[in-house]
């Protein structure tokens, strides 16, 4: 195949922004798609080729599709339903490129659909967050056909820092983003539980904080996500809801194997309790409101 230059980026969230900002800063015709029109004014004014709310008014420019949306129901939304579904608009052979976080089972079966339109598919979820997408610094995970990394090469490096090939089958990208979201769930949920256990111990969260960045029980998601408990700030950057959803990948994963995750379900159970109690559109978080008997830091006015 030859390289991909014309790419629509379909769901300009944070994470979709940044992978589309990116594109634009490496000389690629980008076009941008979401419901929300001042994030496709923003892009616009950014430097995209053409931006909107429906991407079949401009399918047939097209060369490849990047889905970032929020889940796997939207993703077969965009592409197989409604009066204009976007695989019916898409040229033959254009790549249909899945960076959303779905079980491996829908990704095979969209995989399915789509080579009834003759289309192109990678399995390439992401990871890394807001401001690794707007520096072009995401990790992927992608499965496909060997010749679709070689045509999306100028793709991928303007977007990541990490590209990993996980092999020639679709799922098997979705899978190992799937393994690491029962990690990143785990991680805010224990960091979570470690901050109250101190609240309730009257001790000093800056200095619970300090103490554990400095020490053998950090990790990634508590040096990130408890910064946000501290500043009683819970605006989302990834919410609660999301890690219902991913955990609920997880545990769907597991149940196909019959594998026990004792770990990954106590994690989604206080994800569940969470959005169950209002908090889902919070950042994750938010989790740690749950514990009860705690006196948290509030949000400083500006």
């Amino acid at each position: 195949m030859k390289s991909i230059n014309q790419v629509a980026v379909i769901g300009l969230g944070s994470m979709g922004m940044g992978i589309a900002k990116s594109l634009i800063r490496n000389n690629v015709s980008t076009y941008g798609f979401d419901i929300n029109l001042a994030a496709c004014d923003e892009l616009k004014a950014y430097g995209a080729k053409q931006v909107g709310q429906n991407a079949t008014e401009y399918a047939d420019q097209l060369e490849a599709v990047l889905l970032v949306v929020v889940n796997g129901k939207q993703v077969e939304h965009i592409l197989f339903n409604g009066e204009t579904p976007l695989a019916a608009a898409l040229r033959p052979n254009t790549v249909v490129v899945l960076h959303s976080t779905l079980a491996a089972e829908q990704a095979k079966q969209i995989e399915q659909k789509l080579e009834q339109y003759q289309l192109k598919m990678l399995d390439a979820p992401i990871s890394g967050g807001a401001i690794k997408a707007n520096d072009g610094k995401l990790t992927i995970m992608a499965s496909g056909h060997p010749d679709l990394f070689v045509a999306l090469k100028s793709i991928f490096a303007a977007t990541s820092e990490r590209l990993y090939q996980v092999g020639d089958e679709i799922g098997m990208g979705s899978t190992v983003k799937t393994i690491h979201q029962l990690l990143a769930g785990v991680h805010i949920a224990v960091a979570a539980e470690s901050m109250a256990l101190a609240a309730k111990a009257g001790i000093n969260l800056d200095l619970m904080y300090d103490v554990v960045t400095h020490a053998a029980g950090n990790s990634w998601m508590f040096e990130d996500r408890m910064q946000h408990v501290l500043k009683g700030d819970y605006s989302p950057k990834s919410s609660v809801n999301i890690f219902v959803k991913d955990l609920g990948l997880v545990m769907e994963t597991a149940k196909a194997l019959n594998f026990p995750l004792p770990l990954a379900s106590t994690a989604l159970q206080m994800f569940t309790a969470a959005s169950n109690e209002g908090l889902g559109n919070e950042d994750d978080s938010a989790v740690i409101k749950t514990f009860k008997g705690i006196q948290l830091p509030k949000k400083v006015k500006e």
